[in-house]
C-alpha cells in the first residue's frame, strides 16, 4: 500500500514518530507521501526534512490554504527551489478552504493560482485541498491548470469525482469511506475508473472505522484499501495494488520489484 497523503511532521506524532513509522511498515505500507504544509511560511520544509532521513518517504511543498496570508513573495520563491528536490513529489497542498477562513477568501484565491504556476514551471503534480469551496476549486483549475494531481481526501459525489477526473486529477480517498453515513462516497468509489483512485489516512486526523476518535496513522491505511475492496467486490489485496500502481505511475516512479520487502508486506497486509 501506499499512503498517498499523510501529515508525520504532526506533533502529535513528536512522542512515538519512530514508532508510527515501524508500525506502517508492519501494516503494509511499502510508500507515504507526507505532506509539507507544516505551520506554513516561513518554514515550508517540514515534511523534506522527515522524507530526507527516512528512505521510503516523500514530500510535497506548499502552502495551504488556512496560511495563505503568511504566503509572501520570498515564500513562493523558496516554495520554487524547493521543488528541484530529488523527494520533492508535488506541490501541496493547495487550493481553497470557505470553511474556517483562516485566510481571506481572495487571499486564498491569489495564493492558490500563484502556486498553480509554481506548479506549471516546475512540472509538479499539485495536491489540492478543498473545503466548502468546490466550485471555486474547479472553476480556477478549468481556466489556470492542464497538468494533473490529486484531490486528497475527497468526500464529494459520483457527479463532483467524474468532474475531478475530467479536470485529468485522481482522487484519493481517506478514512471518510469507511464510517457509515459516507454512503454517496462509497457509491462514487464504487462507479469511478479503479486505475484513477488513491487511498490516503490524512493522519493524524480521520481515523477509519474501527479506530474512530483515535489519532490516525499510516498503519491504519489497510482500513481504507478493505473499505475499498468492499465496495468494488474486490479483494483488498486488489484494491492495495492498484492504488499502489496508481500512484507510482502519477509521479513517475519505479514500480515496486516483486518479491520485495515492501511486496511481502503489502501481500501480509492485504490478507
Amino acid at each position: 500500500m501506499i499512503d498517498s497523503h499523510c501529515h508525520l511532521d504532526d506533533r502529535q506524532f513528536d512522542s512515538d514518530r519512530a514508532e508510527v513509522l515501524d508500525r506502517a511498515r508492519q501494516a503494509g505500507v511499502a510508500l507515504a507521501l507526507t505532506i509539507g504544509s507544516g505551520d506554513g511560511p516561513p518554514d515550508l520544509e517540514a515534511a523534506l526534512r522527515l522524507a530526507g532521513a527516512v528512505p521510503w518517504l516523500y514530500a510535497t511543498v506548499g502552502v495551504q490554504p488556512h496560511e495563505a496570508a503568511r504566503c509572501d513573495p520570498a515564500a513562493l520563491d523558496r516554495l520554487e527551489r524547493l521543488c528541484a528536490h530529488p523527494k520533492v513529489l508535488a506541490v501541496g497542498e493547495i487550493g481553497l478552504d470557505y470553511h474556517y477562513n483562516h485566510a481571506p477568501q481572495e487571499t486564498q484565491r491569489e495564493v492558490f493560482l500563484a502556486q498553480l504556476e509554481v506548479a506549471r514551471r516546475t512540472g509538479k503534480p499539485v495536491i489540492i485541498h478543498t473545503r466548502e469551496a468546490w466550485s471555486d476549486t474547479v472553476g480556477l483549475l478549468r481556466r489556470h491548470w492542464s497538468g494533473t494531481g490529486i484531490f486528497h481526501c475527497f468526500t464529494g459525489d459520483y457527479a463532483q469525482a467524474v468532474e475531478a477526473l475530467d479536470l485529468g486529477m485522481l482522487v484519493s480517498l481517506a478514512g471518510v469511506l469507511t464510517f457509515p453515513k459516507a454512503e454517496a462516497l462509497r457509491d462514487a468509489a464504487a462507479r469511478l475508473p479503479l486505475d484513477r483512485i488513491l487511498i490516503e489516512t490524512d493522519s493524524p486526523y480521520l481515523a477509519p472505522v474501527p479506530h474512530r476518535g483515535q489519532r490516525n496513522e499510516p498503519a491504519f491505511l489497510i482500513e481504507t484499501a478493505r473499505a475499498l475492496g468492499r465496495v468494488r467486490g474486490i479483494e483488498p489485496q486488489q484494491a492495495a495494488e492498484a492504488t499502489t500502481a496508481n500512484f507510482l505511475r502519477l509521479f513517475e516512479l519505479p514500480a515496486l520489484p516483486p518479491g520485495s520487502h515492501e511486496d511481502r508486506l503489502l501481500t501480509r497486509a492485504a490478507r
